[in-house]
């Protein structure tokens, strides 16, 4: 048996559709492991990366999700995200500039609502570096 997923872009874009064995969410309490047959659940995400292990290949597809909230009901998980960025499709040195960059300008920032923007930036450059970090890691 597999989960049917359906990763859905702001307000209504299909971004990504597919039968797989397991879904590893961001949540906003931690990851999240969904199998088949998982209790009905509504969760928010934070911005990290979504794992999901293909139901043909058994190979994991990742992706850089930036916010929203996952419906898990009879095998069938829907994602509403704001952005969302194959894992393939992230350049390694850019991410790793972009991590750099925001983790500085957090630090040195003291102003609350420009360090707010700032830190929505810096989980999204470091989702990101985890991506290229674990890849490299693996190869």
């Amino acid at each position: 048996m597999t989960l049917e997923i359906s990763i859905k872009l702001v307000p209504d874009k299909i971004f990504w559709k597919n039968s797989v064995k397991e879904v590893i969410l961001p949540t906003l309490s931690g990851q999240m492991g969904i199998l088949t047959n998982h209790i009905p659940v509504l969760t928010g995400l934070d911005t990290g990366l979504l794992l999901v292990r293909d139901a043909s290949s058994s190979n994991w597809v990742t992706f850089v999700v930036t916010g929203g909230f996952a419906l898990v009901n009879e095998n069938k998980i829907t994602i509403l995200v704001n952005e969302a960025e194959f894992g393939s499709d992230v350049n390694v040195q850019e991410a790793e500039e972009a991590y750099l960059a925001s983790k500085v300008a957090l630090e040195s920032n003291s102003d609350v609502t420009r360090k707010f923007e700032l830190n929505s930036q810096f989980k999204k450059a470091r989702a990101r570096f985890q991506l290229v970090q674990s890849s490299k890691n693996i190869g």
